[in-house]
């Protein structure tokens, strides 16, 4: 399947986590399908318009997951940027300068507070960035939000955080070369 992105940056996906929710929704569009077909097999009219319903569900169902696949989490190095998406519903843009820390830490969802964005996958989030600017959401019906901590799910959360802190230790290590000062007496001549 293709996904949706571009240049040379590295992908980490979030679906797997809801592959069985989705194959057991997908099931129960089934059988709900052939239930109702069942029981309404002496209303000629519902009895030919309840499969194309079920076919319709089924394949809505099969296109929130495709979603979820095609758009993965994006870290782009040409950018310096990580990208979090949640399917077609979210996507933040994370200067990675604006990152604090980033932890992994499998947790269910819970309340959100002020100034915390939570794109859980199958009811659960595995990393937590703790940024030093807030970046903005844009929310499913365009408000803005201002958000300072993000909690999202990642397949592969470890090699997500690893990434994300070695490319931090590389960012101070270049800072603090930049800042070394000049070991020449004077100007030149």
């Amino acid at each position: 399947m293709r996904t949706n992105w571009a240049g040379g940056g590295r992908v980490f996906g979030y679906a797997r986590a809801r592959r069985a929710l989705v194959a057991g929704s997908a099931l129960a569009c089934l059988l709900e399908t052939l239930t109702m077909s069942v029981l309404l097999r002496d209303s000629p009219v519902l009895h030919q318009v309840v499969p194309v319903l079920g076919l319709l569900a089924v394949a809505s169902v099969a296109a929130l997951h495709a979603a979820s696949v095609a758009r993965p989490h994006l870290l782009d190095t040409d950018t310096s940027a990580l990208r979090i998406r949640r399917a077609a519903r979210a996507d933040v843009i994370v200067p990675l300068g604006h990152i604090a820390s980033a932890q992994g830490e499998l947790r269910a969802v819970r309340r959100r507070a002020d100034g915390e964005l939570d794109l859980p996958v199958a009811f659960r989030t595995s990393v937590i960035l703790q940024l030093t600017e807030p970046v903005t959401h844009l929310t499913l019906l365009g408000r803005r939000r201002e958000v300072d901590t993000v909690h999202f799910h990642a397949d592969d959360a470890d090699r997500l955080v690893e990434t994300l802190q070695t490319l931090q230790a590389h960012a101070r290590a270049v800072r603090q070369a930049r800042t070394v000062p000049s070991t020449s007496p004077g100007p030149p001549g």
